[in-house]
This record gives structure tokens, sequence and C-alpha cells, in this order.
């Protein structure tokens, strides 16, 4: 099995100045496929890096992408934390968030509102491929890509370690593995459907469609807990409102502000769907990738987006000082 270290290593040697990792004068260093973390006390301080990650491998990096998932996370925590607590405690830096720790539940709560997407967990893949039964749910016949779905889906997947694939799931399946106390799965449930109906209302307020995303929950003090990211250009799939319904009945791709442009590449370009290292991300999609980022954060949060372009390991530092979590 491949692993994060793996895929770092094999990045690390080619040149460029985006945040591939960060090394804080902190013990006890853990990574994501794009977070690198470290506990202390009962906080745990993350930060989101460059690191761009697509069929659960880490293929490159965005620039300034980290900057934009941090300040858009933050955007999207503050309108949500009447439906349920989150884990933030601060922001110091815009690379940073500090947390409160979490007991993490190991499922994603996957939400879709439309049949579409490239990846082996995808409901478009599947059922391109004769599925008519997926995570528990019974599609019918007739769908096309990129259909809307009469309700949104919850279909979740296990939360897999680095280097290792999501694997898709159903209700009956999580809780009979004890993954999550039933009583508990009810209410990430409701909150999960009650996010995207939130997140789908602020994005079509500013043209967009919130086509589907995912939720991770932890458990703070006994309380549900949303923890990781909410409504990101990386967890998230948003496409232009106004010409989705044309490009449909034309037959094409909608226009679209998240990664899934670059799946599409390494899949129709590359022949890539995550079996053995992935080819490397040409520079020039990368900074496509980096203008439709700062393109939606702008959309969505109606901001103008400003990079800090300190030494960004220097920075974080200073300003985690400043924040009192580092001496």
């Amino acid at each position: 099995m491949t692993t994060l270290a793996d895929d770092l290593a094999r990045l690390a040697a080619i040149p460029t100045t985006d945040v591939l990792t960060v090394d804080l004068p902190l013990p006890g260093k853990e990574q994501g496929k794009v977070r690198d973390i470290w506990r202390v006390g009962d906080k745990r301080i993350i930060v989101t890096t460059d690191r761009q990650s697509a069929f659960d491998r880490v293929v490159g990096t965005i620039p300034y992408k980290g900057q934009v998932l941090t300040r858009l996370a933050q955007w999207w925590f503050e309108r949500t934390a009447d439906i349920v607590p989150n884990h933030v405690v601060d922001v110091p830096d815009p690379n940073v968030i500090i947390a409160r720790d979490a007991r993490v539940w190991p499922v994603e709560m996957v939400i879709r509102g439309y049949i579409t997407g490239v990846t082996k967990t995808a409901l478009w893949f599947n059922y391109d491929q004769g599925k008519r039964r997926l995570y528990g749910i019974d599609f019918p016949d007739g769908l096309r890509k990129n259909e809307r779905l009469p309700e949104p889906v919850i279909t979740p997947t296990s939360k897999a370690a680095s280097g290792a694939h999501d694997e898709m799931m159903t209700r009956e399946e999580i809780l009979a593995a004890d993954f999550v106390p039933a009583d508990v799965y009810a209410q990430m449930e409701d909150a999960t459907r009650r996010l995207f109906a939130r997140g789908q209302a602020l994005a079509a307020e500013r043209g967009l469609i919130l086509v589907d995303t995912k939720y991770e929950f932890g458990d703070i003090d006994g309380q549900l807990t949303l923890i990781d990211e909410i409504h990101t250009v990386d967890s998230s799939r948003f496409w232009m409102r106004d010409n989705y319904a044309a490009r449909f009945a034309a037959g094409e791709e909608p226009e679209t502000f998240d990664k899934e442009f670059l799946r599409r590449w390494y899949v129709d370009e590359a022949g890539y769907r995550g079996d053995g290292d992935p080819p490397p991300l040409p520079r020039a999609l990368a900074e496509r990738m980096s203008r439709l980022y700062i393109e939606a954060f702008e959309r969505l949060t109606g901001e103008a987006f400003v990079p800090d372009s300190a030494d960004p390991g220097e920075r974080m530092v200073l300003n985690l000082r400043v924040a009192g979590v580092l001496g």
C-alpha cells in the first residue's frame, strides 16, 4: 500500500514555493492528505497545506490552496454554528485553525444532490457500470450524468487511513460494525441534511449550485461536533447555476469550481483512477486550479482574496506565539 510519506517524498523533489508540509516546533506531528496536525493539551493545531489530493492520493500542490480552504472553512463554520457546534477555537493564521480535540467518528458523511462523479465511490461511476443499488439505495433506470436527484441522498464512506481508499458503506453496515452508536448516527444524518440545505441555499444566492459534499463529525464533551472542514472547494462540488440547465440539456459538463476538473483530467488525459503512482500534476493545471479555487471563494463569500505571501513557516510560528500556543 502506498503511504502519504511515499507521496510527499516523491513531491519533495519537485521545486515549488507552495506549502507541501510545515514543521512547527511541537512534538507529535500527524499528517492527513492535506493537513498537518499537532495535539497541544486539549487542542489541535491544524495547518492546511497546499497539497492536492485526488483518488485518495496526494498528486501535487496548488498555489495558495491552504489559505483559500482555511478562510472558506472559517466563513462556513461561522454560518452554520446554529445547526451543529464546530471545533474551531481560533484562526490565528491564513493556514492555521486552532480547534478543540475531538473523538473522531470514522465515517465520512457524503451527501449528494445530483448523480455525477468519476471516482470509484461516485454515484455516476457506479451507475454507469450498471449498478442500481448503491449505498443501500435503489436508483431507477434512465438517469443521466449530472442529473438532479429528486432529493439529496446520504452516501457514507469509511474514513480511510493515509494511502488507503475510502470504501462505500450503507447505514446498516456502519451500525453493524459499531463504527458509530445508532443514536449518534441519527444525529449525524440530521445534521448532514440540515448543513447541506443551508449550503445549497447560500450557494444559490451567489449563483452557484452546491452539488455534493462531505462532513466529518466527532464527539466533544458528549456533544456531536462538526470537525475538519465544511463546504470548501476541496470537499465539495460547486457548479455555475445560470448555465447548468442549458449545459445539461446539451449533454455538456457543468461549469465547475472544484477539483472535479482535476479528476477529469486524470481520468480523460492521463488514464488514472487511483491505482499505482499518479502522473505528476502539471504546473499549468495547478495554477488553473488555484484560479478556480480563488474565484469560488470570492463568489461564495463576496470578499476579495488577498494572499499572504510571507514565508509560511516563519509566519505560522510568529502567529501561534501571539496566540499563546507556542512559547
